[in-house]
């Protein structure tokens, strides 16, 4: 649980949050796979010498591989989950935005890589380039709440997320209350941390997964 609740408006998620749309974006992309694979192997049975037997490893390779990417991408928004599960499942964590590359913005956040919240936590810095975060002035230094979504672990070491993803929670409503009020429950002591590192955006950057462990 993040220990911070609100209610997502999902019309507004739909529009802004960017996790959403890049978990569309597979889906889609998925299913035009599956799509070229079923295409491609019906090339290959037509078009191939019925003596050879790559006609039908051909076909049904393609086939199967196709059928095999139609599944995962199916599959990829249960595992994502409902918009409202994000928000409610992960920790929140204070960003900033760092820098405005181009026509994007670029969040700095202090995550805790800890797995289990009862155990000591392991600080880190994370960034992620994003087209955009409602509900902020757009200018570098700006505070934005976020909830840190962990999405890898190691076998080796489960207990700690070698992948951290800074969700704004701007991204799940258009309230600026729920926005403020997000900002008020984040420590003090996290937003000096964070402050203080603001200029380290360069070595996140260079880090592996973009975690630089504090």
């Amino acid at each position: 649980m993040s220990g911070f609740q609100f209610e997502v408006d999902e019309d507004w998620a739909k529009k802004h949050n960017e996790m959403l749309r890049d978990t569309r974006y597979l889906v889609i992309s998925a299913i035009a796979l599956f799509v070229l694979c079923l295409a491609g192997g019906v090339a290959v049975w037509l078009l191939v010498d019925p003596a050879s037997p790559w006609r039908l490893l051909g076909s049904l390779g393609l086939v199967l591989f196709g059928v095999m990417m139609l599944i995962v991408g199916l599959a990829i928004p249960r595992s994502v989950g409902s918009t409202q599960s994000l928000f409610d499942a992960h920790p929140l964590a204070p960003a900033i935005i760092a820098d405005l590359p181009g026509t994007r913005t670029t969040l700095l956040a202090l995550v805790n890589t800890t797995v289990d919240p009862a155990q000591p936590a392991r600080w880190a810095l994370t960034c992620r380039d994003v087209q955009a975060v409602p509900l902020t002035e757009g200018s570098v230094g700006t505070k934005v709440p976020v909830v840190a979504v962990g999405g890898q672990r190691n076998a080796g070491d489960a207990s700690t997320w070698q992948v951290i993803t800074p969700m704004p929670i701007a991204w799940g409503t258009p309230e600026r209350d729920v926005f403020s009020d997000a900002v008020s429950a984040i420590p003090a002591e996290q937003w000096n941390t964070l402050r203080r590192a603001k200029d380290r955006l360069p070595e996140v950057r260079a880090a592996k997964n973009n975690l630089l462990i504090l």
